[in-house]
């Protein structure tokens, strides 16, 4: 590992004025949380800053609070365990608990955070094993013709790489909003549109630019008690890895009638991939399983999966199908 300068800002404003005045100084610098991801990158030499800034000494960025107007704020430090066992987040974001527990290991848990889950580098074996490919600073993107077995099916190009955040599909799916602080002041961005695709800009997965700071997450306020979700995942092993293939769905249910959707997937995209056209089929109609079944074919609607990815299509289309029929019979108990 390279040698480096740590720094423990007060706050939000001091943490925004030392990454700017290290930027002035041409000097690189990188933001740590939970850091669980950011060191190993550091002692792989993928990232060598000359300034770590760690925000673990800010108070109030750990916590969940009552957001005005209803919902709730999560500060971005809360780590994803504590996330996991929030009374109130499980109750009300189910989806969100959901996706958290399933994150990692519990000791990767402990430490990790929520703004640093969201904002995660691609875990390409490629660009985590030093290539010069398009995320690091490279032309290419060599799992095009090379070992691709996870990779994107959906949204690929010229990079296909997969965001492997659990937690972002979840936050898309539950419209949540992100408060991000910067040198230019404070901007809040909807999850939907936090994320970018490589065409946007292949060295970057998310619009944070120089200096900003994902600080807290904003969910709104849940539409009731007939508002229900779930995260499912496939994992190609049991723990320490990332999701070969996730959804994650929040419905609102009149009994086994789907009112409104929002669908999202992990895994198979640079960015969480939302279906708009299966929560369209959805809304206003009686769920049941033939068409359970149809949202299942039209989620994979589009697919261009690789040499050895193919594998994804069928698993999606299962995936989507059976998630959407077990919130549906959930509405039906619990409308009974």
């Amino acid at each position: 590992m390279k040698a480096f300068s740590n720094a423990n800002p007060r706050d939000l404003a001091q943490a925004v004025a030392l990454l700017n005045d290290a930027r002035q100084q041409h000097r690189t610098v990188a933001v740590a949380g939970g850091g669980s991801d950011l060191l190993g990158m550091m002692k792989e030499r993928l990232i060598t800053p000359h300034l770590l800034v760690s925000l673990k000494s800010i108070k109030g960025l750990d916590q969940v609070k009552a957001a005005p107007g209803g919902g709730v704020t999560i500060g971005g430090l809360m780590t994803l365990d504590a996330i996991s066992r929030d009374v109130q987040i499980r109750r009300l974001y189910a989806v969100l608990a959901e996706a958290a527990e399933g994150v990692a290991t519990p000791q990767i848990r402990n430490v990790a955070t929520l703004a640093g889950n969201v904002c995660q580098r691609p875990w390409c074996w490629y660009y985590r094993n030093g290539f010069n490919c398009l995320k690091n600073g490279g032309t290419t993107c060599y799992s095009i013709s090379g070992e691709n077995t996870f990779h994107a099916i959906f949204g690929g190009g010229p990079s296909y790489i997969v965001h492997p955040s659990d937690t972002a599909p979840a936050l898309v799916a539950l419209d949540a909003s992100f408060r991000i602080v910067g040198p230019a002041g404070e901007r809040r961005v909807p999850a939907s549109e936090f994320f970018t695709l490589p065409t946007v800009n292949s060295a970057r997965e998310n619009v944070l630019a120089d200096g900003e700071i994902l600080a807290e997450i904003v969910l709104p306020r849940r539409g009731g008690a007939a508002t229900h979700s779930t995260y499912h995942k496939v994992l190609d092993r049991e723990a320490w890895t990332h999701a070969v293939v996730s959804a994650a769905v929040v419905m609102d249910m009149d009994k086994d009638v789907c009112r409104t959707a929002r669908i999202v997937l992990g895994g198979v995209a640079p960015i969480p991939w939302r279906l708009p056209a299966v929560e369209a089929m959805l809304a206003g109609h009686r769920v049941t399983p033939e068409l359970a079944a149809k949202a299942g074919e039209a989620a994979v609607a589009g697919a261009r999966p690789l040499a050895k990815n193919g594998y994804k299509v069928p698993m999606v289309r299962t995936m989507v199908s059976r998630t959407i029929a077990d919130i549906a019979d959930r509405g039906l108990r619990t409308a009974n």
